[in-house]
């Protein structure tokens, strides 16, 4: 295991993509349906933008996140709407030369906040149950190493049930780990990618990205 800090999250600055700032949810989008997108549709709805620190855009099918800047950590979502008790399920393809880049799921986002859980994998095995605070330093709920990660670095699937004060997070089916934590009860849910101290930064592309709802 790691020292976490390896992974201060909280002391860089965050890419705020422009298409979280949505509509107040409707009715029918809080009942059904919950995302499901194979990013085929540029138009989907996720949000995407190019600085000189990360880009998030929608490239021959997949959604591909570039983070060039040491310490970095981006992220997308599909929508503003609120779910509890989520399954998310995302494949993964990793082309970063870092092996301690991160990338992964977040769940239960508080609105257009800073505040929300986000769960990931590093290429070498590595991973974390992290959560974000406004105005706060990351909490590492939890953080560990195993093979089944790293035996599919360069291409895996990750899914994360989080719900009912808990996370468990599982790769290619295979349950990794979970963690306790009831701070976020519901929230939205998305993607990231964050870059390690080295300057080669992290490269990941992301498809058939499903929600489903669990008990």
């Amino acid at each position: 295991m790691r020292s976490t800090g390896l992974r201060v999250f909280g002391f860089i600055a965050v890419l705020a993509l422009a298409a979280l700032a949505c509509a107040a949810p409707s009715v029918d989008s809080l009942l059904n349906p919950l995302p499901k997108d194979d990013f085929s549709d540029s138009a989907s709805g996720w949000g995407i933008g190019t600085d000189e620190s990360s880009s998030v855009e929608y490239v021959d099918g997949g959604f591909q996140v570039n983070v060039y800047k040491p310490f970095y950590v981006t992220w997308s979502t599909p929508n503003t709407e609120v779910y509890e008790n989520t399954h998310i399920e995302v494949k993964v393809t990793n082309t970063s030369s870092d092996p301690e880049a991160l990338f992964g799921l977040i769940c239960n986002e508080q609105g257009d906040t800073t505040a929300f859980y986000y769960i990931g994998v590093s290429p070498d095995g590595y991973y974390a149950f992290i959560k974000s605070s406004v105005a706060l330093d990351d909490v590492y709920l939890k953080e560990g190493s195993s093979d089944v990660i790293s035996a599919s670095a360069g291409s895996m699937t990750l899914g994360l049930d989080c719900g009912n004060g808990s996370m468990v997070l599982y790769v290619n089916g295979q349950q990794i780990d979970s963690v306790t934590d009831s701070s976020y009860p519901n929230g939205v849910v998305g993607l990231f990618v964050a870059s390690d101290d080295q300057d080669n930064g992290a490269s990941v592309v992301f498809d058939d990205f499903v929600v489903t709802k669990i008990k």
